[in-house]
């Protein structure tokens, strides 16, 4: 009997330790991941900005498609580029709060979690005045806890459903490839213009994906969406009245 639960203890243990980690997980409460399969629209999101140079040229290339998307932005970085973060935000780009200084929330306490919040909140405010109350955990790394200071808050815990894995800096060939052999319609796609380790950090090929992919998905049919447009319809679909209901 004691091997057997010791077993069974390990095996929750694993479960809980992948789903604190799963994009899509939803164990430890609601987050949101995107519309389901089959939608024609992609809400592209970028972490760790603001960052010079990338930053920018995603905006002239963005600007170029007319297409609008979400920036989760590291508060310690908008204290230093808030002339970045005012762009973006005058370019019509939703921005989404990715804590101060991008640490593991799952090792922090329910106090630090609030902390690192709420200085994202401030710098975000300090910078462009009203902002999203959309919110991304640095490393999609949460637990119950995180969660609930959230919806304490008022923000939206989003996370995503296809990523191009572009945080290591591989080519835009393979972070496109990445993409697509992911994409099912309705997603909500991670990508990175910046790096929460410093300043600076090179994402031109998360800057050339971006083009191919956006002339890709548009010559699919594809809309464009940012994830507050995503997560309205989102809502707009569950409260709709279902055929029974009408009768």
């Amino acid at each position: 009997m004691l091997p057997a639960l010791i077993g069974l203890t390990t095996a929750a243990a694993s479960a809980a330790g992948y789903q604190s980690m799963a994009p899509t997980g939803q164990w430890f409460g609601r987050t949101f991941t995107g519309l389901g399969r089959g939608r024609k629209q992609i809400a592209l999101t970028y972490d760790d900005g603001p960052n010079d140079p990338h930053t920018l040229k995603l905006l002239e290339v963005l600007a170029r498609h007319d297409v609008r998307a979400t920036f989760f932005m590291i508060g310690r970085y908008v204290r230093q580029r808030s002339d970045i973060v005012r762009e973006v935000a005058q370019a019509g780009h939703v921005i989404g709060n990715h804590t101060f200084s991008h640490p593991l929330l799952i090792f922090d306490s329910a106090a630090q979690t609030r902390k690192q919040l709420l200085e994202c909140r401030a710098a975000l405010t300090d910078a462009i005045g009203d902002h999203s109350s959309l919110f991304r955990p640095p490393f999609g790394g949460r637990r119950p806890a995180t969660l609930k200071i959230a919806r304490q808050l008022g923000l939206e815990t989003v996370m995503w459903s296809v990523t191009g894995y572009d945080w290591n800096a591989p080519s835009a060939v393979e972070i496109e490839k990445r993409i697509v052999r992911q994409v099912r319609g309705g997603d909500v796609i991670l990508l990175h213009d910046g790096g929460h380790r410093a300043m600076g950090a090179d994402r031109s090929q998360t800057v050339i994906a971006t083009d191919n992919l956006i002339r890709r998905y548009k010559d699919q049919g594809y809309e464009f969406v940012t994830v507050t447009e995503m997560v309205g319809a989102g809502r707009a679909r569950a409260s709709a009245p279902t055929r029974a209901s009408r009768g």
